[in-house]
């Protein structure tokens, strides 16, 4: 079933590429906009937020990074968290999801295709999930994710162009829906695949997970992923300072607005040991 879906979704991306220059410019800055919160949906809410409690959000801001998530469509909020930690947790074995050391085709996209490896399932019933459930937007979004992914994903990206400046369904639906949904989900696939096979590892270099200023730029700030493998619990999943990461950007404005609490953060004398003691030297 995902193979044939998937087939069908990225031949719709195909064909919405040449809608472009038929397209309003107004369509195109909204589908891009789409695109900024389906990111959120994953980097700031079921990445940062609920698979690894790097800060506290209060509810308004849970359920707009829920809503934001259901845009995402990659599953809901709880699986994709248990899916994330167990992929830490036992990080390029066979118990991990997306295992990469299985080829870039596999870790991308391929695991998709398959069923999950026994030891993914046994393993992680292990892991403690129960943290998860405990919060009512992450059981309501599991209850109506169906049509939760219905109106986020699909719906009102479609509907606002056509209603509001006259865009022809046809271009909204293509451009806004699928053309923006098949971005995402591979720009999020990148971090899966590119980012565990391409780059550099100054903080850990005898794990996969390498920077990758590529992935970063598409992922909205998670390609600094040998520093997000070794320091998974810090809020900003890079050093802070002056790199590009927009979710740290999000979080801090949030912060700012008195939405956000308890950023947890890795201190600099901790970083810097860590670079010297198992970096490559390359930062």
């Amino acid at each position: 079933r995902n193979v044939v879906l998937m087939g069908l979704l990225h031949l719709g991306a195909v064909y919405a590429l040449s809608l472009v220059p038929r397209a309003q410019i107004l369509t195109l800055l909204w589908a891009y906009f789409c695109f900024l919160m389906t990111a959120l949906g994953v980097t700031a809410g079921a990445h940062r937020l609920w698979s690894h409690r790097s800060y506290k959000a209060k509810l308004p801001l849970r359920i707009f990074l829920a809503a934001a998530n259901s845009m995402a469509f990659q599953n809901d909020i709880y699986e994709w968290s248990r899916d994330h930690r167990v992929h830490h947790k036992y990080s390029e074995t066979d118990a991990d999801p997306h295992n990469a050391r299985r080829g870039f085709f596999f870790s991308h996209i391929g695991w998709l295709f398959v069923r999950k490896h026994r030891d993914v399932i046994e393993k992680g019933r292990k892991l403690d999930f129960t943290d998860l459930l405990d919060d009512p937007v992450v059981r309501f979004q599991r209850k109506y994710y169906k049509s939760s992914v219905v109106l986020m994903c699909f719906v009102i990206p479609t509907f606002v162009p056509w209603y509001l400046w006259g865009e022809s369904l046809w271009n909204a639906y293509f451009l806004a829906s699928i053309l923006r949904y098949t971005i995402s989900l591979n720009v999020t696939w990148l971090v899966n695949s590119a980012a565990h096979m391409y780059g550099n590892r100054p903080y850990d270099k005898h794990i996969n997970p390498r920077q990758n200023t590529l992935v970063t730029l598409g992922a909205i700030g998670e390609g600094f992923h040998n520093y997000h493998h070794t320091f998974p619990f810090d809020y900003s999943a890079s050093e802070l300072g002056l790199k590009f990461n927009p979710t740290t950007w999000f979080i801090d404005f949030m912060f700012w607005l008195g939405l956000v609490t308890d950023r947890k953060q890795a201190p600099k004398e901790m970083i810097q040991a860590r670079k010297e003691r198992t970096g490559d030297g390359s930062a």
